[in-house]
């Protein structure tokens, strides 16, 4: 299976080099500048599993000459538009796209683009960054990538991939349920983020002073809520899990938004949280945490970035 990485960033990078290591034909689009630094430096990975250097097999946009397996697409979600851009000359009648951003916003985007059937749902869970050297780093030993039909049906094109991405390393399998174990993802990083970034500290900082356990419970019960009232309720263990690590006094536990806004980075405001509000406004269900914590990082982000 030929496999296009798109976004050789923290995500992608981490993703796209275990396989590449692992004997798939793996290429990553790339542009110019992280190109020469691949280049000169190879894609680095350091791990609790491993550090790992690759040679990887780069191409850029204009380069590419026809269609793909599978694009594996990691991008940040204010990225997406220029990134389809790039890759749709890869995308053909029996390409897979799996999509690995957060939120659900951007399944919409890809099938007005490239239609209902390339694109598959999917869900990542690695905590990895970009460090000034461009080398990866992983934060955390959790490193999983599921995937699936969104109709929740199961066939060859599942065993396919199966087949391509199991046994590289960290942990991959298809879901019949994957529609819902997105949801479940967005209403974990809209909790995490909202809460972090509002409030204006780690989990534990924030349950460890008097209203922070309330405050952050709250925040995370209305998440909860939206993905209720669209038919996507996380199971009770789920919903009690979330509320359970997000509110202990001893986590250290920070939103990647969160530590992009203390870098004074870019930050995923709208897929996250601006577009569960939304989302929340349509079905009548009241956010006012969710509202301010968006608000406050539209705020941020057009001071910043504006």
């Amino acid at each position: 299976m030929r496999i296009l990485v798109v976004g050789a960033g923290a995500v992608g990078g981490y993703f796209g080099a275990r396989l590449a290591a692992a004997g798939r034909d793996v290429t990553f689009l790339v542009r110019a500048r992280r190109a020469e630094q691949l280049r000169r430096d190879g894609m680095q990975v350091v791990s609790p599993h491993g550090d790992l250097t690759i040679q990887p097999k780069l191409i850029e946009a204009s380069q590419i000459d026809g269609p793909y397996d599978l694009i594996l697409l990691s991008v940040k979600a204010y990225t997406l538009d220029s990134a389809m851009a790039d890759f749709a000359p890869a995308v053909g009648p029996d390409t897979m796209i799996l999509p690995a951003l957060n939120g659900m916003r951007h399944i919409a985007r890809l099938v007005e683009r490239f239609g209902e059937k390339p694109v598959l749902g999917g869900a990542c869970r690695v905590v990895a960054e970009l460090n000034d050297k461009g080398q990866i780093v992983q934060m955390a030993e959790v490193q999983s990538l599921v995937y699936g039909e969104r109709n929740g049906a199961s066939g060859e094109r599942m065993q396919a991939l199966d087949a391509a991405l199991q046994g590289a390393g960290f942990s991959a399998e298809s879901s019949d349920g994957i529609v819902q174990i997105m949801w479940d993802k967005w209403v974990n990083l809209a909790s995490l983020g909202g809460i972090t970034c509002l409030l204006g500290g780690s989990i534990g900082q924030v349950a460890s002073v008097p209203g922070g356990v309330g405050a952050a419970s709250a925040l995370c019960n209305e998440a909860l809520a939206v993905a209720a009232a669209y038919g996507h309720a996380p199971s009770r263990q789920e919903a009690e899990r979330v509320i359970s690590s997000l509110t202990n006094p001893k986590s250290k536990l920070t939103a990647s938004m969160y530590r992009d806004m203390k870098s004074g980075g870019r930050v995923e405001a709208e897929q996250i949280l601006g577009d569960m509000v939304e989302k929340a406004e349509a079905k009548g269900v009241e956010v006012p945490l969710l509202r301010a914590a968006a608000v406050a990082l539209r705020v941020y982000d057009a001071a910043h970035n504006g």
